[in-house]
């Protein structure tokens, strides 16, 4: 539904029904979308009788989002941090090895953006000056 949705960008439980949920029970679009909003994935607005849903998120924000929380939970899961940081490496090494190239890359920015902070500062970069 989330892909109907992406694609159309907006649509009511009819609208996503005749786009891509043709298998499915008009009640069973209808309470999956409801419930896709009260968990803040969803915007909706009435349309008359009916309501017209729109992704809250892109799709990439949403799949940004979904990995932060599952390594955020696997990371707190171990009292040794290193652990799952291992598994993620070799699980990136036997899928491709660009993806341990593309994770040292990506640690290497990181360092040097916590770098230019000053000590004590969260999140705030420092400026500098020549």
């Amino acid at each position: 539904m989330l892909n109907g949705l992406w694609a159309k960008r907006s649509a009511t439980v009819r609208e996503l029904i005749d786009y891509c949920c043709q298998e499915l029970a008009y009640t069973t679009v209808m309470t999956t979308l409801d419930r896709l909003f009260k968990k803040g994935l969803l915007t909706r607005s009435e349309e008359g009788r009916a309501f017209r849903y729109a992704p809250r998120f892109s799709r990439e924000e949403l799949n940004r989002e979904a990995a932060g929380q599952a390594l955020l939970q696997l990371l707190d899961a171990s009292p040794a941090s290193s652990l799952p940081l291992s598994y993620l490496v070799e699980i990136l090494g036997e899928r491709d090895a660009q993806l341990l190239d593309d994770l040292r890359e990506l640690v290497e920015r990181k360092r040097r953006e916590l770098g230019q902070r000053e000590p004590g500062q969260r999140g705030v970069a420092r400026k500098e000056t020549k």
